[in-house]
């Protein structure tokens, strides 16, 4: 009876979750904070379905370790070569900002210093669940603030293992002395090491036979158990089964085969990481928030503050320019679920009472649940920071523009701004027809190795007005955006546009979807790297074919032109069709655009009959530059869409008035 009361609850918990967590994501709230909302609903303060709080502890711990164990498995040393700075700077200058903050602030408020420092750890910590899921959803990994936020993410993600080694000796009852701390730390340094070389010499070549036996379930029975035995041998030692998951998990993603084991893990991972936050969200009691509404409304506020300041201000010292400093400000200014953690530890050992530890679930799910619409308004908060570009010049490792930037004389020249893969191709290109360009590059270390070569680079970020002003903006021919930062790229574009409304604006950009708004700011010519990146691929697919070179290039070349003309200029494509060419002389193609008062809007081909009621057949339908051969019935008209009809002249004259007249009907 006692396991049918253990899938009952399973069964509960995950019915529940899915109505809340369908409901957060049609408002737009994260997932994360449903499972918390989920977990309210059913445990034992909320409708009470499962009120057995031993239970709820079990299932919590079951929840942290599988947690923390694909953290580890998705955590690579070799991450932090990437953004080294910023771990080693922005990282412990974040952590340590709020734990002093909360320690002065605590003992004006009367905490004992012990309590002050549980609860500066505890509030310095941010989800990386819910950070790393926005900045992905927004395509801001790549970014500067988003390399910058996921570089402090990493470090807490580290500090957890000490933080938790800590909170027993910040109790009453552990008042032992550092001495044990540091025998602590030791303890685990020396396991961490341990685990390295199990990482570099013995899991590679355990996972190497295992694979050899093509085996799928032998090679995820064999992941499970290095993790879970990993876990047990941790706990065994006198470490806690959470850190010893996340050891585990980084033990096999040292290995080359870390990309497989995730994706055998992966399908277990979101349910057991969603059961973790349910856990959570039970011991949460909603009548706190009721109870002590101005308290933990103030609490909230002045931490989303606090932790702002200082996330801004850890990246700025790590040289991180104002705008993308206060994004990375923004995205860390919530409590992440390492706290949870830390929290359950110190409700254990006597840190926390029941009572102040409800007060902080309510406080961190708040704070999680504000965080993804903070982040939307964090471009235009960041715009206003502008007035204070200049700051940059205050903290180490920064580079200005060079003193003679002040003194160019350009004309007629080419802005390319960021000095990536595009812009370093440019600027050779540039540079052999002895055509004038200045580049704008907002990594110091790239303008650093750039200085000696000749290469005509600065320092700026190119959001800011006075930055493209220095640049000669005003007299530039053309200024060219092949950042990776979507939202700083339309904010370049409207300065520019803006400073001069005869530059020829050039745009990199991802995705398709972003290529409206590009053209509203003012910009010129988008290359939308999805649209290039189709045309590659049906050209790599034609090869394989042995189909003529000149006719797949040829192939490429017209899908390049068509999609083009619907994306920059809106204009019907001229097909280079062979119909064209006479092969059939009795028939003819012709394009016909979908506009917004088409009778045919809204509908399908199958219920428009086109071929039935007019005689002609559509042979294709392009839609945001993609090309469609022989669509089916199914397919609904959306304004926009162009139709390649083939037919006769009679035939394409009925088509057209009934896709295009309304009185056709």
């Amino acid at each position: 009876m006692e396991d049918i009361s253990i899938l009952r609850d399973i069964i509960v918990i995950f019915t529940v979750s899915i109505g809340v967590v369908y409901v957060f994501q049609k408002i737009h709230l994260p997932s994360i904070a449903g499972f918390l909302v989920a977990g309210t609903l059913v445990g034992p303060y909320g409708l009470n379905l499962i009120s057995d709080h031993d239970q709820v502890q079990v299932l919590a711990e079951v929840g942290v370790i599988l947690l923390l164990f694909t953290i580890g498995l998705e955590f690579s040393l070799t991450q932090l070569k990437s953004s080294k700075s910023l771990f080693l700077i922005a990282g412990p200058a974040q952590v340590f900002g709020v734990l002093v903050l909360i320690m002065g602030g605590g003992l004006v408020f009367g905490l004992s210093m012990k309590s002050a420092i549980f609860w500066g750890m505890l509030l310095s910590l941010s989800s990386t669940a819910i950070v790393l899921k926005a900045l992905a959803e927004r395509r801001e990994n790549d970014t500067l603030h988003g390399r910058s936020t996921i570089g402090i993410l990493i470090f807490q993600d580290l500090a957890v293992v000490p933080m938790m080694l800590m909170t027993p000796f910040l109790s009453d009852n552990g008042a032992e002395g550092m001495g044990q701390i540091l025998w602590a730390l030791a303890q685990s340094l020396a396991l961490v090491i341990a685990v390295v070389i199990a990482a570099r010499v013995i899991v590679p070549k355990l996972l190497e036979h295992i694979v050899r036996t093509r085996s799928r379930e032998l090679f995820l029975l064999t992941v499970i158990v290095l993790g879970l035995g990993t876990a047990g041998l941790t706990s065994l030692a006198g470490l806690s089964l959470a850190l010893g998951a996340f050891i585990a998990g980084l033990l096999i993603s040292e290995s080359e085969y870390s990309h497989q084991a995730l994706a055998e893990v992966l399908p277990f991972r979101d349910s057991f990481n969603s059961l973790f936050f349910v856990s959570i969200g039970m011991l949460m009691d909603p009548r706190v928030l009721l109870e002590h509404p101005f308290l933990i409304l103030a609490m909230v506020v002045t931490i989303f503050i606090g932790k702002f300041v200082t996330g801004a201000g850890a990246a700025l010292a790590a040289g991180v320019p104002v705008r993308s400093a206060v994004l990375s400000g923004v995205a860390l200014a919530q409590v992440g679920e390492f706290a949870f953690i830390l929290a359950q530890e110190g409700l254990k050992v006597g840190i926390l009472y029941r009572e102040t530890y409800n007060i902080f679930l309510a406080v961190s799910v708040l704070t999680m649940i504000v965080t993804p619409i903070v982040i939307q308004w964090s471009p235009k908060i960041a715009r206003r920071t502008e007035a204070f570009q200049r700051l940059h010049q205050w903290f180490p490792g920064r580079i200005t523009l060079r003193s003679e930037s002040s003194k160019l004389k350009l004309k007629d020249h080419v802005i390319i701004v960021g000095y990536g893969l595009n812009g370093r191709n440019l600027s050779k290109v540039l540079g052999e027809f002895e055509l004038p360009f200045v580049v704008l590059e907002i990594r110091g270390d790239v303008v650093q190795m750039e200085l000696g070569t000749g290469v005509p680079i600065h320092y700026g970020d190119a959001t800011s007005p006075t930055v493209l002003r220095q640049a000669q903006i005003e007299y530039a021919k053309v200024l060219v955006v092949s950042i990776s930062d979507p939202f700083g790229a339309r904010r370049i574009v409207q300065l520019a546009r803006d400073l001069n409304s005869t530059v020829h604006i050039v745009v990199r950009t991802r995705y398709l979807k972003e290529l409206e708004e590009l053209q509203q700011l003012g910009a010129n010519e988008i290359i939308p790297e999805e649209f290039e990146t189709s045309i590659e691929i049906s050209s790599l697919v034609l090869q394989t074919y042995k189909l003529p070179k000149q006719m797949i290039m040829e192939k490429a070349e017209q899908i390049r032109r068509e999609g083009y003309a619907l994306l920059r200029r809106g204009e019907l494509p001229e097909l280079a069709h062979h119909l064209r060419a006479g092969t059939l002389v009795d028939v003819e193609i012709e394009t016909c655009r979908i506009e917004d008062d088409s009778p045919a809007l809204g509908r399908s081909l199958g219920e428009l009959s086109i071929r039935q009621r007019t005689g002609a057949s559509v042979v294709a339908l392009m839609r945001a530059g993609v090309t469609q051969s022989n669509p089916t019935n199914k397919s609904v008209l959306e304004v926009g869409d162009v139709l390649a009809l083939l037919g006769t002249t009679d035939n394409l004259r009925r088509a057209i008035g009934l896709l295009g007249d309304p009185k056709s009907e």
